[in-house]
């Protein structure tokens, strides 16, 4: 029994195996000539460029109106954002941020989140300024109502003790009048001396009724200008206060972060500006 080589088995695998061969090398090649011509696809971004975009994206930051009270709602955002710029700044292949600018950059940051912690701050305080303008415009009418009380409780108990002396200085006039037309005869010694004696002692006690209605007079008049001098020193303080708080209500009706945020961005201007200056200029290949 004889065996016959198989021959055509051996062409059929070779071929296989140098086709195999010839389509890894022919995949090789296609992914380097496709790699080589996404290479030649990417431009490369010179130094100048990435700063420029930095700084255009700072302008915009740092021109950033916030529309609506409170602006605190906004810092944070607006930080991370700012964060975002100069992390791809400093991330970007064809910077090379040196120590000075991380510096520099670190400090901006902290002195932009003092500032806006300080405002975030004020603007809660808003309660409390506005609760406060309400209890000192009810102090303003309350120290109204109490002088108007104060000015009718002191006109009504001048007008009666006004009324009474002169009640009491009408009568003395009458008793008065009435003794000096009492005729008495020459001989009537005594009646004439109890007579005069009346006279006298009227006379004496209209006299310092009077003197006492013009006391009286004076008195409620001094005290009345002191009364309205305090009321009116008192009222000063709070249309005084009441105009410290509508001015304090006002500036956090108004986003006073605005030049924070801008001396924030120009700070970071600066500094990438600066950085650029200390960074060598590329060498051209030859």
């Amino acid at each position: 029994m004889s065996f016959k080589p198989q021959t055509g088995s051996r062409r059929s695998a070779g071929k296989q195996l140098s086709k195999s061969a010839h389509d890894k090398k022919t995949k090789e090649k296609k992914q380097r000539s496709g790699a080589k011509y996404l290479m030649e696809e990417i431009p490369e971004v010179s130094t100048q460029e990435v700063a420029q975009k930095t700084l255009n994206s700072l302008g915009k930051l740092g021109n950033q109106i916030f529309a609506l009270s409170p602006f605190s709602q906004y810092f944070d955002d607006w930080l991370v954002n700012l964060r975002q710029v100069i992390s791809e700044f400093e991330s970007n292949p064809a910077i090379t941020a040196d120590e000075q600018f991380a510096k520099e950059r670190a400090q901006i940051f902290l002195d932009a989140e003092g500032s806006l912690a300080e405002k975030r701050l004020q603007e809660s305080n808003l309660t409390a300024e506005a609760k406060a303008l309400a209890d000192n415009n009810h102090l303003i009418v309350e120290t109204d109502k109490e002088y108007a009380e104060q000015t009718r409780e002191r006109s009504i108990k001048r007008n009666a003790e006004v009324q009474r002396l002169s009640s009491k200085i009408r009568e003395l006039e009458d008793q008065l009048a009435s003794q000096q037309e009492v005729k008495i005869s020459f001989y009537q010694i005594k009646a004439k001396r109890k007579a005069a004696q009346q006279l006298s002692q009227t006379t004496q006690t209209l006299k310092v009724t009077k003197n006492e209605l013009e006391v009286t007079l004076q008195t409620f008049t001094a005290e009345q200008e002191k009364l309205h001098d305090n009321y009116e020193k008192r009222k000063q303080e709070l249309n005084e206060n009441s105009d410290r708080l509508h001015k304090e209500l006002e500036k956090l009706e108004i986003d006073t972060s605005t030049t924070i945020r801008q001396e924030t961005s120009n700070a970071l201007d600066n500094a990438v500006n600066s950085l650029m200056k200390r960074t060598p200029a590329p060498s051209k290949e030859p």
